[in-house]
């Protein structure tokens, strides 16, 4: 009798064309490659349904490293096991690195890189309608009341006016913990002998130096790039203010220049903004270091979703635990709302930015095109609008 093969290969063949699709094609940010993601994994292969898609959202919000290759190694995982975990990730951030590489070479050759500009104008007002789908679709599921209604809204408001993310993460999963499990509460408070403390201890940190030294060694650039990923909490734009400071200010390694020439590859190649890891180890140490700062980046995220992937049934079957990752999945969505809107106000420049939208909005929700499709056709028009 043969024996099966150990590994699902159909699946492992599905999770890694669809994530080098989306590493190739994921432009405008964060909230927009979530969208991409739930676009092709929640509406057309049907791999898992909003609420899954939410708690693995609330899960990568509320633990450090890039959230967009985190998400991919959750739903990777979801689809072909441990072995999805990793093909997932490797395959959504392949392209990015493939191209940053390429940037970083000719930035190092010729003093610049090759401008991009007439990309990001039409894809920007392409991604915006993405969001705007997968925001209705995940809050019609998330939002389950007035009070997960009301967590959402404050999430947006305190959100623009510059209040920690993970502050609001952390507020409204309690909020909806404490609310949802009233009576438990109570309960629990009667038998505590009076007087008794109560609270909640929240302590992060990170304790880890750079060695001084007059070169950029392969194993100090990994250590710098390992540490940053392991504290980035928020978004890829948290990465550059991260990187900043130990680059530029601590080691000195960059000029304030090479590092916004790096944020701007990072801006204009697709997939996740961490690939900006790779443009900078080139920089600074040629291949090898830019094999060293991208594995930096890549190794916390996947140990960190490798152990908390798990945990994420347990946590929807505690009464507890299930109410505070309903108030963390409001409290998410109502920032990628905030970053959207931020979004809009960049990526609608003029009329011909906004027809581009519209068209994107009724090809998407009329004619259902895929996401890929639709970024490629807003490449597409950009590039026309830049020759009129």
């Amino acid at each position: 009798m043969p024996q099966p093969d150990p590994l699902p290969v159909r699946p492992l063949r599905e999770v890694a064309v669809l994530f080098l699709r989306l590493g190739a094609t994921a432009f405008g940010g964060p909230a927009a490659y979530i969208a991409m993601m739930r676009d092709e994994v929640v509406s057309r292969r049907k791999w898992i349904d909003d609420r899954e898609f939410l708690d693995l959202l609330g899960t990568t919000n509320l633990i450090p490293g890039p959230n967009a290759v985190e998400m991919a190694m959750h739903l990777g995982h979801q689809r072909a096991g441990w072995v999805g975990l990793v093909v997932g990730g490797i395959a959504f951030g392949l392209p990015a690195i493939l191209v940053s590489l390429v940037l970083a070479w000719l930035y190092q050759s010729y003093g610049t890189t090759p401008a991009a500009g007439w990309l990001l104008v039409g894809v920007k007002p392409v991604v915006i309608p993405l969001i705007i789908a997968a925001l209705w679709a995940l809050g019609r599921r998330a939002v389950q009341g007035p009070l997960t209604a009301a967590i959402g809204i404050a999430a947006v408001g305190l959100y623009l006016v510059h209040t920690n993310v993970i502050a609001l993460l952390l507020i409204g999963g309690l909020a909806a913990m404490l609310v949802q499990n009233t009576r438990r509460f109570a309960s629990m408070w009667a038998v505590m002998l009076p007087g008794t403390p109560l609270g909640l201890l929240t302590a992060a940190g990170t304790a880890a130096g750079t060695a001084a030294g007059s070169g950029v060694g392969l194993g100090a650039l990994f250590l710098v790039f390992l540490k940053v990923s392991a504290v980035m909490y928020g978004s890829g734009y948290v990465l550059f203010a991260l990187l900043e400071a130990e680059l530029v200010q601590r080691s000195g390694w960059l000029t304030q220049q090479q590092l916004i020439d790096a944020i701007a590859v990072g801006q204009i190649t697709p997939g996740p903004l961490s690939n900006t890891a790779t443009f900078i180890g080139y920089v600074l140490a040629g291949v090898p270091g830019a094999l060293v700062a991208t594995l930096g980046m890549y190794i916390p995220p996947a140990v960190i979703v490798t152990l908390s992937h798990p945990l994420i049934p347990r946590l929807r079957r505690s009464p507890w635990l299930s109410g505070f990752l309903d108030g963390v999945n409001v409290a998410a969505l109502g920032l990628m709302a905030a970053v959207t809107w931020k979004l809009g106000q960049a990526a609608f420049t003029g009329g011909y930015t906004v027809a581009i939208g519209g068209l994107a909005a009724i090809l998407l929700w009329r004619y259902r095109l895929g996401a890929g499709w639709l970024v490629i056709l807003g490449g597409i028009l950009g590039l026309i609008g830049a020759g009129r």
